[in-house]
């Protein structure tokens, strides 16, 4: 899937010191209406989700019309023929008539509820998202959020929502990174709240592992802008970084979500670890900060050429640094993303560059120097 199967020894690494892990992943979308371009249906879903043996909640995509009605059927049975892999959230407009698009989908088998202020433009604040609250408290249904860019501040809107609502988990996808900085010191005074890992930078995955408590994480890929394997490589690593007992990592991998659905209480795993473990050095910062760059103009389909050539640059000549383990893994990672854009590999219909996914892990890597690494190809 994107050429993220050769991710497979980064993932293996870091997965030896998680015990008993199942993945759930708790964001994912099908559909092919989107006007952003990207396209994925259940079969390429499920595709991803064989990279890491996992589960994932699905939901549609953005639907131009706002009518969601098909859509949420067709996620429905592709949920049900998927032999429980994939667990069928509804999508709403607040628009229309949502309440009632959600008891209708509910009655089909739905298991919670999707929201997505900037495609369907409406303030989380609303009345009628209240309504679509007190409809998912009386079956204390998960209500996630977007919560990425393009969207007015909510951090008020997500106070007044978890006061009102206590029953229902509220999870905000892309690590809250629209208003974490307002939000994380809020965790304490509000026990529903939880945040996904559907989102690309470490930098901001890093700082949610370190600020908020690992059991109100949840991962999430946001396939297919992402992949399950990719993301859960950035997600594993950035936890462990951060300081993130092994013996909790199951919770953050899946085993939360599974109480949430299930209508049970959420493990209190403690609090978050701080940002004692969260370190670089100069030439890591480089590297990332090159990485980063090219990954910007990578997401618009761009070459990023110049920042993956400086990156490349910046990794060469590191022999007896102390950087020189994390700097040969970035480098066969760019080689890897090389040999894929050289061999012409097809793409799905997606707005990012090919290779995207390899690119987007070795700026995981560099940012996580102590996340343990492979051996061979990866060393």
């Amino acid at each position: 899937m994107r050429g993220d199967e050769a991710l497979s020894p980064w993932y293996d690494a870091v997965v030896e010191v998680v015990p008993q892990l199942r993945v759930f992943d708790a964001h994912t979308h099908i559909g092919n209406s989107d006007p952003d371009g990207f396209r994925l249906d259940a079969d390429g879903l499920l595709t991803g989700l064989d990279a890491v043996a996992g589960r994932a909640v699905v939901f549609p995509m953005n639907e131009p019309s706002g009518d969601y009605g098909e859509a949420n059927e067709r996620v429905l049975a592709d949920a049900a023929a998927s032999s429980g892999r994939l667990v069928p959230f509804c999508r709403l407009d607040p628009n229309g008539e949502p309440v009632a698009e959600a008891a209708r989908c509910m009655e089909a088998g739905a298991r919670g509820i999707k929201l997505h202020p900037r495609a369907e433009r409406f303030d989380l604040g609303s009345p009628v998202v209240r309504e679509i609250f007190a409809f998912a408290e009386r079956r204390r249904l998960p209500i996630l959020v977007h919560s990425g860019g393009g969207i007015a501040p909510l951090a008020e809107a997500v106070r007044e929502l978890t006061a009102g609502f206590p029953e229902v988990p509220l999870i905000l996808a892309h690590a809250a990174v629209s208003d974490f900085t307002a939000l994380w010191r809020r965790v304490p005074d509000c026990p529903s709240l939880f945040f996904d890992t559907s989102w690309w930078n470490a930098a901001d995955l890093l700082a949610l592992f370190a600020l908020v408590p690992p059991g109100r994480i949840l991962y999430g890929s946001d396939s297919p802008y992402e992949t399950p394997l990719q993301n859960a490589v950035l997600t594993l690593r950035s936890a462990v970084q951060a300081g993130v007992q092994p013996e909790h990592l199951p919770s953050v991998m899946g085993a939360q979500l599974e109480r949430l659905l299930a209508g049970e209480a959420a493990d209190d795993l403690g609090p978050a670890p701080g940002t004692g473990r969260l370190r670089s050095t100069v030439l890591l910062q480089r590297i990332y900060a090159d990485l980063v760059c090219a990954i910007a103009e990578m997401r618009i389909g761009e070459s990023g050429y110049e920042g993956l050539t400086l990156a490349r640059r910046a990794c060469e000549g590191a022999e007896g640094t102390e950087e020189e383990p994390v700097l040969r893994s970035v480098l066969a990672l760019l080689d890897l993303y090389q040999d894929y854009v050289d061999q012409g590999a097809g793409e799905p219909a997606t707005a990012h560059a090919p290779g995207y996914p390899l690119v987007a892990s070795a700026a995981a890597v560099a940012s996580t120097p102590d996340a343990p690494l492979p051996t061979g190809a990866g060393a």
